[in-house]
Parts: structure tokens; C-alpha cells; sequence
């Protein structure tokens, strides 16, 4: 036996073999090594391969089950869906908006070019494609999670599944359902049958519902005698019929050719349309809308302001609306509303005249909110829905003038901007109001806006310049204040960013922006409020079945400051008590505002607020045959009409008549240092009532400079004809005249003293600046007299 120690535990078979095998002596049991680290996160291709099985399972299961468990329902109500009652905020009815608009039709009495504008519009491959196409849903989920706007996603299928047999809420359920009945009409039903339904179901604006009806909308026609272009354009609506209804918002024409062009590109890309053909298309406009009686008066353009806030609010699709069943409260409150009616009546439409031609021209706008709660209280659309079709409260095509220039005032305090001789820009701060005087600081092309009249009023304070509506000092306060910061402060009021021509160059103060009455009344209602801005809302309640709809909540912060609110009321004040706006102080209540014309005198603007309510009024010229803006030239019988003249009658006739009854409320202001008002609303009323009192006792003696007519007609009547004539006085923004037309003191009392008026007006040499009137005034606020100048 050897020597050699063996090796516990084994036992040679070979009892030659000295020691364990060589094999046996390396050969090793190693274990798996264990994952650690970070690579225990990242799954193995078992646990991939396992999931991806399971998951194509649970689909494949959750399909077959789908398709099992859903049918096809039976048509929906739709074509006996309920009118929507809109209500006043008392309760009482303002209109129903009636029944639903449809006539069926066979797919062979639609010509093929506007089956073929349909589906380039909607649906390109709709006869060889799929009834649904999931890669466009996961395609229009993302883009919607990613914020480029909601899509679909969904085929003509599925959009006519969602029309005849489901509903238009946007729910998973909805959409689990549509995605089945789908699949299962499209191998039940053909093409044809399919697209039919389609066209008949479609809600094309208008109330309209089904191309037929949509043809007789729009054009007037049955839809077997419209063209191609005419079709295109109606398939156009189907993707959003009020952002693309040229006619109810004439602003949205460049959208709507945008999407006829990309229906007809999409005809000549399937070779439906040759290009030649689609070169010598031209946009075929559709006829002004014709809405149903039940609408006429105001009710429609209640009815319409009422939609828009709904749907631009994403609180109800327009679709969905349509079906009808909501009862909407809103917030308007019926007195208020009888008041602004009557007063346009008795302002404008009583005074129109058929035989001259400029009155045909002549539409109205007005809008009044609550400044406390942002609540529209009463609005005016126009004459009558019926007859005109656009909402002239809520439409955004025409300038607002110098009914801007408070922003930029406004602006001036919030940012403590000061002058290119860095001096604080205030009430009394001194700017050159030369006539042409080119914009200091500006480093664009030059620019030098012209003074009304192109009169040069030297230095001028603020607040005077504010009263005359100086367009060469506004024009440089914007350079000063900056006129981006400029823009920025309108916003922050309330005017939208997306604003027509809401441009940053100093010309921003002039008012070349196309903001509506109602985004006016909503800037000023923030003014009003010391500058604590609220959203306009129009609608007070919403429900549906009794279930109570959610509204948003009210979201209102300071947008400026209250010192630059409360400031610009203060200098806003002067143009109300002998600026411009003064027939405004009719009103019996202490006021601020400011008149403003459009270029060409196309509108007329009185924007104005007391603290209780801030109303906006617009008269605007516009052709009733073409739609073209129209100069008001001759209109009511006289040669312009100012902001001073018929929207600031129109303004304190309403403001009155709205407020009766209630306390006189005096503003309560906290203004910038040094900027405070010389003397309170009752100290003015008082001075007021005694100017009156002597100016009515020295009208009724007879006067060498008064002729027959004045002596021998009722003052109302020569009110109206002084206040509108252009006058010989220049220095108005386009529209009003210039100067303090009145100083405070009695016809008696002429002349001044070279020292500071009671208006803020300075003396500079002896020469009264801001001071051009040195007439009586009488109670209606017009000159009896003009100066020489």
C-alpha cells in the first residue's frame, strides 16, 4: 500500500491507480451567476417573450369578446332631439333655438365631384381602406397628448357610427364601442351605403344637418346643382363649421380658403381634379345665413354669443350642442337688456332714413359687464338677427380707434416709465403734441401720426392730450413705455393676444387693432375694477336632464396694478367731465371714458364704465350687399358720426336707465403721487347743474349770434346737430373736436387767467394749452360756440 495519504472519500476501482482521476480532479459544478446592479432592471428575452405572448393574448382575447358582446344599436333620437332653451338670468326665456334642420337624401343625387370633395376633406382612402385605421387613432392619441390639438383619428366609418348610432361624448366607452360597430357595418353595409349615411347625419353649421341641408345654408341650392368649388367648401365645414363659416365670422375667411385649398389639393392628388381645373377655381363665398324667425330681434345673436362661449371654452363641442336638451341660464339680466335696445332705437334706428343711401350702411354693437364679477349683463348684436346675420358685439374686423390709448396710459404707470427726458410719465407730465412729430426712439421705419386736422398743439399735459386725443403724444408715450410693454398691459386687460393687427410699434396707442365690443368692455370692466381682471361669462347655469353641466371656475387676478387702474379712471374722468366723452355725463353719475374712430370714420367708439357697470358701444358702417366696411359719411343724416356723438348717447341713455334706482356710487380711487382729481363727483354735479341752470336761462333770451333755428327748435335737436358736425376746431383723433369743450365755468365766464384751469389744462405765455373751446356748453355737452382756431 502506498505511502501517500488517500483522498477522503474515495475509493479506486483500479487498485493500480494512485490517485482520482484528471478529469474528476478539474472538472467543476458552477451555478448561474446572479444578476446585480442595474441589469436586474432589464428583463430577460424569456420574461419579454412570455409578456409579448400574454399581451397578444389578453388583445386577441379582449377583440374576439368585443366583437362578440358589441351589436349594432338602433339608430339614435337625433332626428327628434330637443331644442335648447336659453334663459335670462331671472329665468325667464329669451329663445329656443328649434328643431333640428335635415333632409335625407339618396348618395345619387349627390353629384361625385362633392362625394370626391368629401372624402379629400375627410377620408382620402375611404373605398379601399379599413373601416377603422388604428395607426391613425395612435396617431391622433399622441398628437393630442402632446399638445398639437385634438384629433379623431377616425374614418368615415366610424365618424358615421358616432353620428347614427352613438353620440358625440368623448369617453373610452364611446370610442370602444364606435371602434367594434365599425368594423362590424363595414362587413355588413357597402361603401355606398356607408358614405350615404355619412352625408345625411354630418353636422355642417348652421343647424344644417346633412349636405341637402347644408346646400339650401349655404348656397340656396339643392345639392345636385352645386359645383365643385361649392362642394369643396361645404366638405370643408365638416372638420369645424363655425371656425370655417366665412360669413358669420368674416375674420376666419383666411382659415376657411386654407382648408377649401387643402380639399381641393387632396381632389387633385387622387386625380378626382385636374390642375387646371383647380387653378381656374375661384372661392365660392356662401350667402349671408338665414336663420330661423324664432331668432329674430336679439334673441339670435344671444343665442350665437351664448354657443361661442360654450365651445371656445371646451365646456360643450359644438356637435354635442346641436343635439339639443341644454337649458343655459345666462347672465344677462332682462331690464338691462330692454335698456340697451331701446337705446340704440331711440339713438340710431329710429333716426335711419331708407331714401338716404349711407343708413343702409349703418349696424350697431354694444356689450355691458358687471365689473365686480365679470358677468355680461346686457348685449346688442345688431338690428335683427334675421335680417343681420353677424353678432356686432362679438365680430373682430374693425379698428378700435383711440379707444385704446387708456392702455397705453395704463402701461406708462404699471411700468413707472418715464419720458427720453426721463421724466415719470404722469397726468401732468408735459409731452410736445406737434402735429407730424416723429416718434423719438424708435428705431423702425420712421413714423410722425398726424393730429386731427393737423393741428400742432405744442406742450401738452397728459391728461389734456388724453381729452383731445393727441395722436402724436400717444404715439411717443408707447415708444417711451415700450410697445411691446404695451401690448403686454392690453392683454393683461383682457384684449386676446390673437388679436388682429395687436401689433409692438408705437402706432399700437392709435388703436389699429380689430378687438370686438365685448373684448373691449371686458379691458375696461378690468379698469373699472382697479385692475382685477375676470374672464367675461355669459352663461350663469347649464344643465341637461336636470344634471347640472360644469362651468369653469371664475379666475380673476390683479392684472395691474390698482394704482395704474385706479389713475388711468382719473385722467378717463376728464375726458367724461369736459373732454370728448362729455355727452356721456348725461348718465347723472360719475363716469370715465374715452372715444375712439376707426380709420376712414368706418366705426365710431364710446367706451366708457362707472363703478357699478363698463360699457362699450360701436357704430359701424358696412355695406348689407357685399359685406365691405363703409365710411359713415352722411349717415343719420349728418356729415360724421363721432365717438362723442351717437355711441356716447347711446352709452348714457342705457347707463342711466340701467342704473335707476340705485345709490350714486363715486369711485373710490388710490392714484399715482400727485395725480390726484381736483374736486369730487358732487362738488362737479353741483358746478355742473348751476353751468346748466345759466346756460339754459341765456338760451332763452334772444342772441345776435344765435339764428332762427336755434332760437325757434327744441335744444335736443340742435344738440345733435352741433355735436356731429365736423368741426372748424382741430386737433380731434379722427373723429371728435378738439380741445376742452367746456371749462367748468358759465358762458358768461370767457376768459382765462393765465394761470392752471380747473381741467388740468397749463398756460405757457399767456396761451392756454389743451384749452379750445372757450364757448358755452350746453347740457347735452355740445358747443354753442366754436373758437377761431
Amino acid at each position: 500500500m502506498s505511502d501517500e495519504p488517500q483522498q477522503q472519500g474515495w475509493n479506486p476501482r483500479d487498485a493500480t491507480v494512485v490517485g482520482p482521476p484528471a478529469a474528476l480532479e478539474k472538472r467543476s459544478f458552477k451555478r448561474p451567476r446572479r444578476r446585480t446592479g442595474w441589469r436586474r432592471a432589464i428583463p430577460t428575452w424569456r420574461m419579454v417573450l412570455g409578456t409579448s405572448v400574454m399581451a397578444a393574448l389578453l388583445l386577441l382575447g379582449g377583440f374576439v369578446a368585443g366583437y362578440k358582446l358589441v351589436d349594432i344599436p338602433p339608430a339614435n333620437a337625433l332626428a327628434t332631439a330637443q331644442s335648447n332653451v336659453y334663459l335670462y338670468e331671472d329665468g325667464t326665456q329669451i329663445a329656443r333655438d328649434g328643431e333640428v334642420n335635415r333632409e335625407n337624401i339618396s348618395l345619387a343625387q349627390v353629384p361625385l365631384p362633392v362625394q370626391r370633395a368629401v372624402l379629400a376633406a375627410e377620408n382620402r382612402d375611404f373605398y379601399s381602406a379599413r373601416a377603422v385605421d388604428p395607426k391613425a387613432m395612435v396617431r391622433a392619441a399622441w398628437n393630442t397628448l402632446t399638445g398639437k390639438g385634438k384629433q379623431s383619428g377616425s374614418t368615415i366609418t366610424q365618424q358615421y357610427v358616432k353620428n347614427y348610432y352613438l353620440g358625440q361624448e368623448q369617453t373610452i366607452r364611446r370610442k370602444w364601442k364606435e371602434f367594434f360597430i365599425a368594423i362590424k357595418l363595414g362587413r355588413e353595409e357597402s361603401k355606398n351605403d356607408i358614405l350615404e349615411g355619412y352625408l345625411n347625419t354630418s353636422y355642417f353649421g348652421r343647424n344644417a344637418y346633412g349636405i341637402q341641408a347644408a346646400a339650401h345654408a349655404y348656397y340656396g341650392e339643392d345639392v345636385q346643382d352645386i359645383d365643385t368649388a361649392q362642394g369643396a367648401y361645404l366638405a370643408s365645414l365638416l372638420n369645424a363649421p363655425s371656425a370655417y363659416d366665412t360669413t358669420t365670422h368674416p375674420e376666419n375667411r383666411a382659415a376657411a380658403l386654407g382648408r377649401w385649398k387643402y380639399t381641393l389639393d387632396g381632389m387633385v392628388k387622387k386625380k378626382w381634379l385636374s390642375p387646371a381645373e383647380r387653378a381656374a377655381m375661384k372661392f365660392p363665398a356662401p350667402q349671408t345665413a338665414r336663420p330661423p324667425t324664432a331668432l329674430s330681434g336679439q334673441r339670435g345673436y344671444i343665442v350665437q354669443a351664448v354657443e361661442e362661449y360654450l365651445t371656445s371654452n371646451e365646456i360643450i363641442d359644438e356637435n354635442t350642442l346641436a343635439t339639443g336638451g341644454y337649458r343655459i341660464t345666462t347672465t344677462l339680466e332682462r331690464h338691462k337688456q330692454d335698456a340697451l335696445t331701446e337705446a340704440v332705437d331711440d339713438q340710431v334706428m329710429s333716426k335711419l332714413d331708407g331714401a338716404r343711401k349711407a343708413d343702409r350702411n349703418v349696424r350697431v354693437g354694444g356689450a355691458s359687464i358687471d365689473p365686480a364679477t365679470s358677468k355680461v349683463v346686457a348685449m346688442y348684436g345688431g338690428v335683427d338677427y334675421t335680417k343681420q346675420y353677424v353678432n356686432n358685439a362679438t365680430r373682430r374686423d374693425y379698428q378700435v380707434g383711440s379707444t385704446f390709448k387708456p392702455f397705453v396710459f395704463t402701461a406708462a404707470v404699471e411700468y413707472e416709465a418715464s419720458t427720453q427726458d426721463d421724466l415719470a410719465i404722469t397726468p401732468d407730465t408735459l409731452y410736445d403734441g406737434t402735429n407730424r412729430r416723429s416718434v423719438q426712439g424708435w428705431s423702425g421705419n420712421p413714423y410722425a401720426p398726424e393730429n386731427e386736422d393737423h393741428y400742432s398743439y405744442g406742450p401738452i399735459t397728459v391728461r389734456d392730450a388724453t381729452d383731445n386725443s393727441v395722436n402724436s403724444v400717444y404715439a411717443q408715450m408707447a415708444m417711451d413705455v415700450g410697445p411691446s410693454r404695451v401690448k403686454q398691459t392690453a392683454i393683461d386687460l383682457g384684449i386676446p393676444a390673437n388679436t388682429p393687427d395687436l401689433n409692438s410699434s408705437p402706432s399700437i396707442a392709435l388703436g389699429p387693432a380689430t378687438a370686438s365690443v365685448l373684448d373691449m368692455a371686458e379691458a375696461y370692466a378690468t379698469l373699472a375694477n382697479h385692475g382685477r381682471h375676470g374672464t367675461y361669462t355669459i352663461v350663469e347655469k347649464l344643465t341637461k336632464n336636470g344634471v347640472d353641466v360644469r362651468l369653469p371656475e371664475e379666475d380673476r387676478e390683479q392684472a395691474v396694478s390698482r394704482e395704474a387702474a385706479d389713475t388711468t379712471t382719473a385722467v378717463l374722468q376728464s375726458v367724461v367731465e369736459g373732454g370728448t366723452g362729455i355727452a356721456a355725463r348725461s348718465a347723472g353719475r360719475p363716469a370715465a371714458g374715452k372715444t375712439g374712430t376707426a380709420e376712414e370714420d368706418k366705426a365710431a367708439w364710446f367706451a366708457g364704465y362707472t363703478p357699478e357697470l363698463a360699457t362699450v358701444i360701436a357704430v359701424m358702417g358696412q355695406d348689407p350687399v357685399t359685406g365691405v366696411q363703409k365710411p359713415l359719411y352722411g349717415a343719420l343724416g349728418l356729415p360724421r358720426i363721432n365717438g362723442g356723438g351717437a355711441p356716447a348717447k347711446i352709452w348714457s341713455q342705457f347707463t342711466d336707465a340701467a342704473l335707476e334706482g340705485s345709490e350714486i356710487e363715486e369711485f373710490d380711487l388710490e392714484v399715482q403721487e400727485g395725480a390726484e382729481d381736483e374736486e369730487s363727483w358732487e362738488e362737479w354735479s353741483d358746478e355742473w347743474s348751476n353751468e346748466s341752470s345759466d346756460e339754459s336761462e341765456s338760451e332763452s333770451e334772444p342772441s345776435d349770434e344765435s339764428d332762427e333755428s336755434e332760437s325757434s327748435e327744441p335744444s335736443e335737436s340742435s344738440d345733435e346737430t352741433s355735436e356731429e358736425t365736423p368741426s372748424e376746431t382741430p386737433g380731434e383723433d379722427e373723429e371728435e373736436t378738439h380741445g376742452r369743450s367746456t371749462d367748468r365755468r358759465t358762458a358768461d365766464d370767457d376768459e382765462t387767467d393765465g394761470g392752471t384751469d380747473t381741467d388740468g389744462g397749463k398756460t405757457d405765455d399767456d396761451e392756454t394749452y389743451g384749452e379750445t373751446r372757450d364757448g358755452a356748453t350746453d347740457t347735452d355737452g355740445d358747443t354753442s360756440d366754436e373758437d377761431d382756431r
